[in-house]
């Protein structure tokens, strides 16, 4: 996401504040205007209900854990954790993705018959607020990675030497980490439903951005209509017996 399309929280409850006829003051998050103190919440619901929404690109992470000697199984997630992304896990020393996630009765099969001698496959689940592993203990050495979405969607002003992360703002100058017309647009639908007001144009006005921007904010694969990806692309699988060329 360009740096351009990005915002700080007191430019944000301004441009909203503007919106909804709100007079815009130089520092939205140390005004006790109630209007301002209501969008303060709104915002930090609004940047958590948006990590959850999508996968965004600036917020994706890998994490590592490789095995040692005396592990249970049960690993610690990163501090930012909030979802994993699906079909990203690997055990790199054997080149082979993870299987899971696992189901409470997959897991109760699995520790009931104790295959961990006999198991090819690392598989995982999440319980506890932990990535467990099978077999437990796992052998020493596996490599194993996986992709998930942050819930730091904040960072700390651009004045400061060393950007800092977090799940939520604080102060006026921190920077939400979603495209400003995006959340502006969410903040304001929320504000006008928590007023009591009619927030239909609001609502239309931010699905058509949500929409917009998922649409985006990756790369698209070439369409293959064959079966084949490498060169010549043609052949008897997605062309006609005859008529073609014409």
């Amino acid at each position: 996401m360009a740096m351009t399309t990005l915002n700080s929280a007191n430019e944000i409850l301004n441009r909203v504040a503007a919106e909804i006829g709100v007079t815009p003051v130089p520092d939205p998050y140390a005004s006790q205007n109630p209007s301002f103190v209501k969008m303060q919440y709104l915002l930090n619901i609004a940047g958590e209900e948006l990590v959850e929404a999508h996968p965004w690109e600036q917020l994706l992470k890998q994490h590592q854990i490789v095995t040692q000697e005396g592990d249970t199984g049960a690993f610690a997630l990163p501090d930012d954790f909030a979802y994993m992304i699906n079909q990203t896990g690997w055990e790199r020393s054997q080149r082979v993705p993870l299987g899971g996630p696992l189901t409470s009765s997959d897991w109760a099969y699995l520790k009931g018959r104790d295959f961990s001698a006999n198991s090819l496959y690392v598989s995982f689940r999440f319980m506890e607020n932990k990535f467990n592993v099978y077999p437990d203990p796992p052998a020493v050495g596996l490599d194993i990675n996986f992709e998930y979405m942050s819930n730091k969607w904040v960072r700390s002003s651009t004045a400061d030497p060393e950007f800092t992360y977090s799940s939520g703002v604080t102060i006026g100058n921190e920077v939400p980490l979603f495209n400003r017309t995006l959340i502006s647009r969410y903040l304001k639908m929320k504000m006008l439903e928590a007023s009591g007001f009619d927030s239909t144009k609001a609502q239309d006005d931010f699905n058509q951005t949500f929409t917009f921007l998922t649409g985006t904010e990756k790369g698209a694969p070439i369409l293959n209509a064959g079966n084949r990806t490498t060169f010549p692309y043609l052949g008897m699988h997605n062309i006609p017996d005859s008529g073609y060329g014409r």
